[in-house]
């Protein structure tokens, strides 16, 4: 605990400022699998849309020291060649799924 009143307001401003960052390293982190998920299930407006905004997020949250700006840039980077990759693949087609097979062991 602190023993100084300096100290004390020294204490409370980083739990303020840890709480600050935690949301907005958690709004980034929740974007980027917006857009993650928007690619997966192939909705490419959807991702580009998603995509606009993370790169606002993440300039911004680099911009203010929340996270490294060269880890922002290279999330943006990556993003950025994940949907470029899956527009050159083309349409998603979803696998047929498997038959079950009947269980072989006997109920006792």
């Amino acid at each position: 605990m602190p023993t100084t009143k300096s100290a004390a307001k020294r204490l409370r401003q980083s739990q303020n400022q840890r709480l600050i960052n935690r949301a907005v390293r958690s709004a980034v982190k929740t974007q980027v699998k917006k857009v993650r998920a928007a690619v997966t299930i192939g909705d490419y407006a959807k991702a580009d849309e998603e995509f606009k905004t993370a790169t606002q997020k993440l300039d911004r949250a680099g911009a203010k020291r929340f996270i490294h700006k060269n880890a922002a840039a290279r999330t943006k980077s990556r993003l950025s060649k994940l949907i470029k990759n899956a527009k050159a693949a083309g349409p998603v087609v979803k696998p047929a799924e498997k038959p079950k097979r009947a269980s072989t062991k006997k109920k006792s």
